[in-house]
């Protein structure tokens, strides 16, 4: 008797040790956002807990089948980063601990014996690979609680192989705003230079700093065209100058040329020129800017490519404005800006608005100004969901444009990525706020509509609560569950996200606030929500276009056909 109970006491004692063992790893290992440290932690520990010398963690590589070594500890054939092509089915993915024995050519291929045990490494949603482990030292099976460790231990790593990867998916989105944020710094700083100077030849001196010193580029040219008189006033490493002919045939070759192309300069050849950009004002070519490779050796990208861009274009508005009347010049080149600014910014409205099935869905944008902070998308993500959403940038003109340019870029990077519209929100706060001015904040609002079309989750950002109007119910219901503005503070509570069930002849409608803020004549009274409700009930029977045409037209009625404020809305009725 007394043998016994010290056997189940000892049995409890191990079962608290292991508890604790895997309550202090699980801790050690979800913290981690180093995908290589969780896997190598997870190869040790369960090989140190088990007294097996050889174990391997696979990583699946892209296809069903293909894996890559991505750790390995004992004698085997197979070598880190190799790949590898498993006979594995559905029916071996189901299962959480997959025996050698009862899959013998799976532990052949990996150069294991038939004791050896795979531990399938997943989320709810995603297989991510293996950890395999091979026979125990002293050859005996795996005990149950053994088992039930490593089990355990595969789960807690799976989500934190999943999380890592989502912070370095973070991070790479951080470091291209980053970057963005930095070159739209420069240009604005280096505005700020040229717009000062009134002599061509600082202008020139000027840019070539820039090149020198923000592009890192040793050599480049910059050619200017003024009264049909071609001419370098700038440049740097040039084995010799191009002659007119060749300046001619610089202005013949395209807007963006990469000089691996054919062509027939000789110039571009004996100077090292690997891509010639053209500069335009009135859409004529006036400028050619040409730049040898980088410091760093890479190849030219599209980024690269808009900021030569840029920067030449800046220099050459300088340029213009000490050969113009300042005034008329000023007027010109912002007229341009703004010009080429609603176009940048109509592109990033989703048109024509995807179609979705079972559901009547139409938006509409209606700026105040050329450029404004109003947004609102529809993108469809991998799982065949699709996500809606409508924001408002505080300010007008092109700095709340750029604002939600930011805002439509990191939207697009999140959506195709595994994560809580909640986990998502909180990271575009906390990267609006950590990279934009105290003073600026976005209103936002977006939701997903689940792939079946029966649901739809949202987050709240403060936003207008947007109004869910239903059959036989007096009042629309508020989509309200959320948290503070985009760029407030940084995320301290997680945004709260709710979920509703879609009916048919559901009428959900999204609006900014320049609906109900729109003034009468008078200037002492806005249009306001119930005027928006009422409009709304009393055309509740008709399609989404015309509910949407209905309000649009009480709110110019409303307010003589004055705007002061964007509007923007999405209506969608569920069919």
């Amino acid at each position: 008797m007394e043998t016994d109970l010290r056997s189940l006491d000892n049995e409890e004692r191990q079962s608290r040790f292991a508890l604790r063992t895997l309550l202090e790893t699980s801790k050690m290992l979800v913290e981690s956002q180093d995908p290589d440290f969780v896997l190598n932690n997870l190869l040790l520990i369960t090989m140190g807990k088990l007294l097996v010398t050889r174990g391997i963690i696979l990583i699946q590589n892209g296809s069903e089948n293909s894996y890559r070594v991505s750790k390995i500890k004992g004698q085997n054939s197979l070598g880190e980063e190799d790949l590898i092509t498993l006979p594995v089915d559905e029916s071996i993915l189901k299962k959480s601990v997959i025996q050698g024995t009862d899959h013998p050519e799976l532990v052949e291929e990996l150069g294991l014996s038939e004791e050896a045990i795979l531990f399938n490494l997943r989320t709810t949603n995603h297989h991510l690979g293996f950890l395999c482990l091979g026979a125990k030292g002293n050859k005996q099976p795996l005990a149950h609680s053994e088992l039930e460790f490593i089990e355990s231990l595969a789960i807690i790593s799976s989500v934190a192989i999943a999380n890592s990867r989502m912070f370095q998916e973070l991070r790479l989105i951080n470091r291209k705003l980053d970057r963005k944020v930095h070159d739209l710094h420069t240009l604005l700083e280096l505005s700020k230079d040229f717009n000062l100077m009134v002599d061509q030849d600082e202008i020139a001196r000027t840019f070539k700093f820039a090149m020198l010193g923000q592009m890192l580029i040793r050599t480049f040219f910059f050619a200017l065209d003024i009264d049909d008189e071609r001419s370098l006033i700038s440049s740097s490493g040039l084995k010799e100058k191009p002659s007119q002919e060749e300046l001619k045939k610089l202005y013949e070759l395209d807007d963006v040329f990469y000089c691996n192309e054919e062509h027939d300069c000789p110039f571009l050849d004996k100077n090292n020129i690997r891509l010639v950009i053209a500069l335009r004002f009135q859409n004529e070519k006036i400028g050619v800017v040409g730049v040898g490779a980088p410091a760093n050796k890479e190849e030219y990208g599209s980024e690269e490519v808009n900021f030569l861009q840029s920067l030449g274009n800046l220099a050459l508005l300088a340029i213009q404005k000490t050969m113009l009347l300042e005034e008329r010049i000023e007027n010109k080149r912002m007229e341009e800006e703004l010009e080429l600014a609603r176009t940048i910014q109509e592109g990033l409205f989703p048109s024509p608005v995807p179609e979705i099935s079972g559901f009547d869905l139409k938006a509409t944008n209606i700026s105040s100004r050329q450029v404004g902070g109003d947004y609102f998308d529809v993108v469809e993500t991998p799982d065949g969901g699709y996500i809606l959403a409508i924001a408002d940038v505080t300010g007008k003109g092109v700095p709340a444009s750029l604002l939600m340019a930011n805002l439509q870029s990191m939207l697009h990077a999140l959506a195709p990525i595994d994560i809580t519209l909640s986990a998502a929100t909180d990271s575009i706060n906390n990267i609006i706020h950590h990279n934009t001015p105290a003073d600026k904040f976005i209103t936002f609002f977006w939701g997903k509509i689940s792939n079946c079309g029966t649901y739809f989750e949202y987050v709240n950002a403060g936003h207008n609560n947007p109004l869910l109007f239903r059959e036989g119910e007096k009042e629309p219901v508020e989509l309200d569950k959320g948290g503070v503005i985009l760029g407030a503070m940084e995320s301290i509570m997680p945004y709260e996200s709710d979920t509703i069930e879609l009916k048919k002849n559901d009428v959900l409608v999204l609006y900014t606030d320049g609906v109900t803020e729109s003034m009468n004549p008078d200037k002492n009274e806005e249009y306001g929500e119930e005027r928006l409700e009422t409009c709304i009930k009393n055309n509740l029977t008709k399609s989404s276009q015309e509910i949407m045409d209905a309000v649009i037209e009480d709110i110019k009625d409303y307010s003589n056909d004055t705007q002061y404020d964007d509007i923007t809305m999405l209506v969608i009725k569920v069919s």
